[in-house]
């Protein structure tokens, strides 16, 4: 009697975990576009210059320029991703203005060096000096002075043109910091980055920038100019916008019938299987739960394929269920004891288990490893079914399924729906 006890001590426990969790939980899960609404589009990367070549590197800070125009428009959340060797996802939810943020997004990233030589004012910065282009491309990092402090090394493709600016830039210094226009202020775009003085000539090739107030500022600065320097541009190559409320019916819907199929699912189980459905139907809400709980810590994005994967695994779940029970039912048919039949019959089952779970996660693998954007989502969603489902479906329900044969309480065949008639003697 005691381990029928503590079987409804865990089920009674772990259902009112499920039960006063769930709801926070299922708040925290991120959706994607094709379920709450949004615009996704897919770039092409092109070198601006003959010549020129889509690196890693380049196409890696090329997402981050993006990532950082898309902020500055208070969109929230947005999901950048590099794929293959040229190509940049954007995805982005709760767009008021879609025309005017992806023509935002085109245009190449523009950073300029300019002065305030022959300007209005010693801050009107209305001179450009360097462009982008001019920097060796990725040449930008972050160096230690003699006092450890962080400093930006650059490296440019004209030293003579450098050398120049600055010499015509350092002859401008004015003991009045006000009135000086030897700055020669850094631009992303039309917003200022740094304004570092000009205090001396530099004809090489190779210059510092101090001023830096921390690693992550000079990191910062770093990365601007790298960013600046790749001569890219992007091509929309895909698009695809999703309203709200298509989002919002896509997911009602998709809930309403998921809920629906469980229920139906874990009817059968009981009327069928009876003991074995009860320990089935309380190991199928766990392995929900569990996907829920996964789904929250690791911050996936649940999209409609991703589901369509989780739906896929809960019905491998309940075959792995049924073929473990129909085993045992076959053993008991052949006039084993309860006992008996479930430990043959778990054993038989498994190795069928985990032969049709190891090809699943080899395909999932495979769909992964060369998929991309959902399908990525699909097989990861996939594979994560397989693990959670023989740790819920196999492993914990015979624990629980011997833990009540042992108590000599429920060990009838007919609690298992074998009549005695079905029995033959041995």
């Amino acid at each position: 009697m005691k381990r029928v006890m503590t079987f409804l001590f865990i089920v009674v426990v772990s259902l009112g975990v499920i039960i006063w969790t769930s709801p926070t939980i299922l708040n925290k899960i991120h959706l994607g576009l094709d379920l709450k609404g949004g615009f996704e589009i897919l770039y092409e990367a092109e070198p601006l210059e003959p010549g020129g070549k889509v690196t890693s590197d380049a196409l890696v800070q090329t997402a981050k320029s993006l990532e950082k125009r898309i902020n500055a428009t208070g969109t929230s959340e947005p999901e950048i991703t590099t794929e293959g060797t040229n190509r940049i996802r954007v995805k982005l939810a709760d767009v008021q203005d879609e025309e005017t943020v992806r023509k935002k997004l085109k245009s190449p990233a523009v950073l300029t060096f300019r002065s305030s030589d022959g300007c209005m004012s010693p801050t009107d910065y209305c001179k450009v000096e360097l462009k982008g282009t001019d920097f060796v491309e990725g040449g930008a990092s972050v160096i230690s002075d003699d006092l450890r402090r962080p400093v930006v090394a650059i490296k440019l493709k004209d030293g003579q043109k450098f050398g120049e600016i600055t010499t015509r830039l350092s002859k401008l210094a004015n003991p009045d910091p006000s009135q000086s226009r030897n700055r020669l202020a850094i631009f992303m775009d039309e917003k200022m980055i740094s304004a570092p003085n000009v205090e001396f000539p530099i004809t090489g090739t190779e210059a510092t920038i101090t001023g830096q107030a921390s690693q992550e500022e000079a990191n910062e600065l770093k990365d601007t100019i790298n960013l600046g320097s790749l001569p890219l541009k992007l091509t929309e190559k895909y698009t695809q916008s999703v309203s709200a409320s298509l989002g919002q019916l896509s997911l009602n819907q998709t809930i309403q019938a998921g809920v629906i199929g469980t229920v139906l699912v874990l009817i059968f189980m009981l009327i069928y299987y009876r003991l074995p459905g009860i320990i089935a139907s309380f190991s199928l809400i766990l392995f929900i739960w569990l996907h829920f709980v996964v789904f929250w810590l690791s911050d996936t994005t649940l999209t409609l394929p991703g589901i369509a994967a989780f739906i896929l695994g809960l019905g491998m779940a309940v075959d792995a269920n049924i073929i473990t029970y129909e085993r045992i039912r076959e053993e008991m048919r052949a006039g084993k004891s309860v006992s008996s039949a479930v430990k043959a019959g778990s054993k038989s089952s498994f190795r069928t288990i985990l032969d049709a779970n190891v090809t699943t996660i080899i395909a999932g693998g495979v769909m992964y490893a060369l998929g991309e954007s959902q399908v990525k989502g699909f097989a990861f969603i996939m594979m994560l079914t397989v693990v959670i489902s023989i740790f819920t479906n196999v492993f914990l329900s015979r624990i629980f399924l011997q833990l009540l044969v042992r108590s000599n309480k429920l060990n009838k065949p007919s609690y298992f729906g074998v009549k005695e008639s079905e029995i033959r003697e041995l």
